[in-house]
C-alpha cells in the first residue's frame, strides 16, 4: 500500500516539476504562444488606469497589494498610468487602489474612493462572470460618479461601484 502512495507522490512531483520548467522556459524565451490566461499561475498581467474624471481634475492614485506598495501617482486628465505583475502560485494576487480628486479634502467637490483594481476571482477566472484580462484597462465612469469601468479594446466593458471607505 505504501508503494502506491509513494508512486503517486513521485508522479505528482514529476508533473509539477515539468510544469514549472515549461513555464520558466516560455518566460525566458518570451514565446508569444503561451497558455491561455487564467489557467496557469504566474500569468502576466498589465493594469492600465485612464484619468477620465468628468471635471478634468488631476486623479490621485495609490495602489498596493499585500507584497507591493506602488506609491502615490498624480495622473493628469486624459493620461494613463500602468503597472505589470504576475499572478502568484496561490492565485491570491490582488491590488487595491485609493482614488481621489479635487485637492481640498472635505471641500464641496472632493471625491475619495477605494477599489480592488485586480482580483484573481474577477479578472483571472476563466469560469467567472467576466472575461479573463491580460491587459486590464480601467477608467472612471462617465455615467456615475462613484463607478469605475473595465474597458475592452472594442470599447465594451463592465462598470463596478467603488467603495467610499478603505
Amino acid at each position: 500500500m505504501a508503494s502506491i502512495t509513494n508512486s503517486h507522490f513521485i508522479l505528482l512531483f514529476l508533473i509539477f516539476s515539468t510544469f514549472i520548467v515549461f513555464t520558466l522556459a516560455l518566460d525566458l524565451l518570451d514565446v508569444a504562444a503561451e497558455a491561455p490566461d487564467g489557467l496557469l499561475p504566474l500569468s502576466k498581467k498589465h493594469v492600465v488606469i485612464r484619468n477620465t474624471v468628468t471635471n478634468g481634475e488631476v486623479l490621485n492614485i495609490h495602489c498596493k497589494s499585500s507584497e507591493d506598495d506602488l506609491g502615490h501617482i498624480r495622473l493628469k486628465h486624459g493620461h494613463t498610468w500602468d503597472f505589470r505583475f504576475r499572478v502568484n502560485f496561490s492565485l491570491s494576487t490582488y491590488f487595491r487602489c485609493h482614488f481621489w480628486w479635487n485637492a481640498v479634502p472635505g471641500g464641496p467637490n472632493y471625491f475619495s474612493y477605494w477599489f480592488d483594481i485586480f482580483t484573481v476571482y474577477r479578472d483571472d477566472n476563466p469560469l467567472g462572470r467576466y472575461p479573463v484580462c491580460s491587459e486590464c484597462i480601467w477608467e472612471m465612469s462617465k455615467l456615475r460618479q462613484n463607478s469605475i469601468c473595465r474597458i475592452n479594446r472594442d470599447k465594451s466593458g463592465w462598470c463596478f461601484r467603488m467603495d467610499t471607505e478603505p
